[in-house]
């Protein structure tokens, strides 16, 4: 069987790391981005991350050379069989971009989006054929980071759905399907959960931006790279189980210690924010950082593999 043929269309970070995962997979990747020097920096971001692409272990055929950028859209998507989209969060250009892939793709292709919050149902509005058309939600860097979060729309075919799920899976990549539509869809609800209360506790003067990542890193981060929350909690309850945990901790589900709704993105609290990381990045520059993170990442995924 060939194999399948990538178009990603969007190469902003995301993008970008979409098509560095795709070629480590030993894919043909065409790319397409309208945006000035869009393909120079979609090549150094594939360059960069290949050091770490490397780590984790090239499928047979990976090469960087395997990535064409196309010289626009009809052309990057017109024999592909897959096609990833990864264009900015905004509902009007979703609805655009899809209706011209559904009209330049091939019949056959999966059409998939990189949202991380908007629904299939909308973006499919203006297709012809929205049947092969399907959420493919991944977190950020696409290349790292294994999971990749599958839904359909109100009028996606559940066949396709189901194809696009076995090609990521084939392709390396950690599989979670939805049961139905929902804002957001499950890990970044859960990440955006997280966000607010550290909103909430930098606008109080109750925490810094640096003293909440230390908290999160060097506390529950660990324990979530290798047990969600749920079995978290079971595990918590030592011998009882969840149940144990539930008699020993449901009281305290009514003390007000959440405060889910976002606050006010003030100037101050913006200001907060900004200064928070900067102080914590320490003049180390976005490349550095990128690379601490990844080499971290890996060795996580290496330890993981062993569990």
């Amino acid at each position: 069987m060939a194999a399948p043929r990538v178009a990603v269309v969007g190469c902003g970070v995301i993008g970008a790391g979409w098509a560095a995962h795709f070629l480590r997979m030993g894919l043909d990747v065409t790319a397409y981005d309208p945006a000035p020097h869009a393909e120079r920096r979609l090549r150094d971001a594939v360059d960069r991350a290949w050091p770490t692409l490397e780590q984790l272990g090239l499928r047979p055929g990976a090469s960087p050379d395997r990535l064409r950028f196309a010289a626009g859209l009809a052309d990057a998507v017109q024999d592909a069989d897959v096609v990833q989209e990864s264009t900015p969060e905004r509902i009007d250009g979703k609805v655009r971009v899809f209706a011209e892939l559904d009209a330049a793709a091939p019949e056959d292709a999966l059409l998939a989006s990189s949202t991380s919050g908007l629904t299939m149902t909308a973006m499919q509005a203006a297709c012809r054929r929205p049947e092969r058309t399907v959420v493919g939600h991944p977190f950020h860097p696409p290349y790292l980071i294994p999971l990749v979060e599958v839904v359909g729309g109100a009028r996606t075919d559940p066949a396709a759905v189901d194809r696009l799920a076995a090609f990521y899976t084939a392709h390396g990549k950690e599989v979670v399907r939805l049961r139905r539509e929902v804002p957001g869809f499950i890990a970044t609800r859960l990440q955006e959960a997280l966000w607010r209360e550290m909103l909430h506790m930098v606008a109080e003067g109750e925490a810094t931006v640096e003293e909440i990542d230390r908290a999160v890193v060097h506390g529950p981060g660990l324990r979530w790279a290798v047990v969600g929350p749920g079995l978290t909690f079971h595990l918590a309850g030592g011998e009882g189980g969840m149940a144990h945990c539930l008699d020993q901790f449901g009281p305290t589900l009514t003390e007000p210690w959440s405060r889910m709704v976002a606050p006010p993105l003030t100037d101050d609290l913006r200001r907060e924010l900004i200064d928070g990381a900067v102080r914590e990045a320490a003049g180390r520059p976005i490349a550095e950082l990128e690379r601490a993170r990844d080499d971290a990442l890996i060795g996580l995924l290496r330890t993981r593999q062993t569990l």
